[in-house]
């Protein structure tokens, strides 16, 4: 098998196998959007054994990126490694921000050779705006659909904003995810409260 070489913007050149699995590791990684991103990336690897047959170590990057270099960010590591794989993008609704994590395996298929890069971006709720990744990879479309109908996330250059989970009883500006006014409290009935009446 040859290797093929990517070249990282800051001159380092990492390596991998032609088949785009990886002899890339989590530090790698982490050390190559340092250099790009400086002090608006931060990022910390955690490594858990999980016991089948055999113990594996399984290593995980958590970064976090300002906002406004999300989508390059995401562009940055389709360079380091063309085969990353988006598995699912989540949200947490933390009172004054949305937090959201885009989860990707790099090394995806390889035995051991996978890891998980999380990557998250926190948004202001008076600014929930977040560029669509889907130019870059297109099987983000249900992920970031979901951000938008469940969160009230605006993801901006996205190719279809039609709803994809809520039936259309559910009114324009309720969000089921969210913990403030715009979450679904006046549309679910509270059992203990029914209860005391």
């Amino acid at each position: 098998m040859s290797a093929v070489k990517i070249k990282a913007e800051e001159g380092k050149v990492l390596e991998k196998t032609a088949n785009g699995r990886g002899k890339i590791r989590p530090e790698q990684i982490v050390n190559a959007f340092e250099k790009k991103f400086g002090k608006k990336f931060s990022a910390r690897i955690e490594t858990k054994k999980h016991k089948a047959r055999k113990i594996v170590v399984v290593k995980m990057v958590w970064a976090k990126i300002d906002k406004s270099l999300f989508k390059e960010a995401v562009a940055f590591l389709c360079e380091l490694y063309p085969r990353v794989h988006f598995s699912v993008a989540s949200g947490y609704d933390l009172g004054k921000t949305i937090e959201l994590i885009y989860h990707f395996a790099i090394g995806f298929g390889g035995s051991l050779e996978e890891f998980l890069f999380n990557l998250k971006v926190v948004l202001p709720k008076k600014d929930l705006v977040l560029e669509s990744i889907t130019d870059l990879i297109p099987g983000a479309l249900i992920s970031e659909r979901e951000l938008q109908e469940m969160l009230g996330v605006k993801i901006k250059g996205i190719p279809d904003s039609r709803r994809l989970f809520l039936p259309k009883e559910i009114p324009k500006g309720v969000y089921p995810l969210r913990r403030d006014s715009k979450g679904p409290e006046k549309l679910v009935r509270n059992l203990n409260e029914a209860g005391k009446k």
